[in-house]
């Protein structure tokens, strides 16, 4: 009897550490649960219904019933439409080049349009600027042709490269260049969590450097996506990589392991939906439709649009936003050195005050503990921290 008392009850013992392996997991699955909902709201909240919002279009000609049709649209349109009119054909092509206006109606016959319209109904629209507003400006014009009873001619005056029809192309670039960029904050963060911030900042820029130089390989020589301008495209794609794993490594200081989340949604979730690589702003609700006037993949697609399709027009403004992107992964990692050098000194100071203090109450009464057992637990869980953290961004 007293054998079977003294018996270690190895079930019990078992139950808490089973306990705490499950809470372990669960905890674990709150990120891909919490990316699902974020997935769910940003995607669908962007994509699923889009439907014009001012969208701004011109009627071509100075004649009251150009006037009159204009603002005929505008009433029926109840805001999804911005209609106005431009003199000349030449000036409507250069508004669609300055993506002032995404579609230029030419009612045909000449009398009541003034010199210079086509006698069949034209419109003028420029697919490189976004294929899906080209799309919607048809369908709203279309019924206009078929009440003059002849079929509406349309002419794009920026086509896309031969190899990008639907010009979404350079949007699959953005995601390509966006999962290198954010699934190497988790490596940095997590296996270079060793290194001084310095060191990881010089790593984040290089790694930006070989996933800007993969992506710009992608968009000329692989897919042809891009037939001209790719040494702009680069500096594009570097500028934009670079700002997401500087922000990302600084951020990894202070998320931990939940930065895979962290980045996808600033970087997935808020900024596939703003880009404008699907659907321009004016095809979005107001929320989307405001990020894109400053979120580094708007930057980015658009910045590479107005440089290989428009001449340039607009260029400066979207390279400023990503060289704001930049400044802002600039300071972040500044602000995760001095916290983390903070930590450290408070940590070593309480070591040192903890040493003392421990060692002078027990120096001579209690026998030294079995070296390296608990450095070499905290090592093996620090250790698996970083390869969960890793395989989560991965999986992702």
């Amino acid at each position: 009897m007293t054998a079977d008392r003294r018996r270690p009850d190895h079930h019990s013992d078992r139950h808490p550490t089973r306990a705490a392996d499950l809470r372990h997991v669960v905890t674990h699955l709150l990120t891909p649960l919490l990316m699902c909902i974020g997935m769910g709201l940003a995607y669908l909240g962007a994509f699923a219904n889009p439907a014009p919002h001012h969208l701004p279009v011109a009627i071509v000609g100075t004649s009251t019933h150009a006037q009159v049709l204009a603002q005929t649209l505008n009433d029926e349109a109840h805001g999804a439409l911005e209609a106005r009119t431009v003199p000349d054909r030449a000036t409507a092509i250069e508004q669609l080049k300055d993506q002032d206006v995404f579609g230029a109606y030419l009612a045909g016959g000449g009398r009541t349009t003034g010199p210079g319209t086509p006698r069949t109904p034209e419109l003028l629209v420029a697919t490189a600027g976004s294929d899906t507003s080209a799309t919607v400006v048809q369908k709203v014009f279309t019924p206009l042709a078929t009440q003059q009873g002849a079929p509406l001619k349309v002419t794009d005056v920026a086509p896309t490269a031969a190899n990008d029809p639907t010009g979404q192309g350079i949007f699959f670039l953005l995601v390509a260049l966006s999962i290198g960029s954010y699934a190497s904050v988790a490596v940095l963060g997590g296996a270079g969590a060793v290194l001084p911030m310095r060191l990881r900042a010089a790593l984040a820029i290089g790694t930006s450097f070989v996933v800007s130089i993969i992506g710009t390989l992608f968009a000329g020589p692989v897919f042809h996506l891009v037939d001209h301008g790719l040494w702009a495209l680069w500096s594009l794609a570097w500028l934009y990589s670079a700002g997401i794993l500087l922000v990302g490594t600084g951020l990894h200081t202070f998320l931990k392991r939940w930065t895979t989340l962290g980045v996808m949604t600033l970087f997935v979730m808020l900024n596939f939906t703003s880009s404008g690589g699907i659907f321009r702003p004016e095809m979005q609700n107001g929320f989307f439709a405001a990020l894109h006037s400053f979120w580094n993949g708007a930057g980015f697609v658009e910045g590479t649009r107005s440089h290989v399709y428009f001449a340039d027009h607009g260029l400066a403004g979207h390279v400023w936003t990503l060289v704001g992107w930049l400044i802002v992964g600039l300071l972040t990692v500044g602000v995760a050195a001095l916290a983390e050098k903070r930590r450290r000194t408070a940590e070593a100071e309480a070591v040192a005050h903890a040493g003392a203090v421990a060692a002078a109450a027990v120096a001579a009464t209690v026998p030294e503990r079995a070296p390296g057992r608990t450095s070499t637990r905290s090592a093996a869980q620090g250790e698996t921290d970083v390869e969960e953290e890793m395989e989560e961004a991965v999986g992702v």
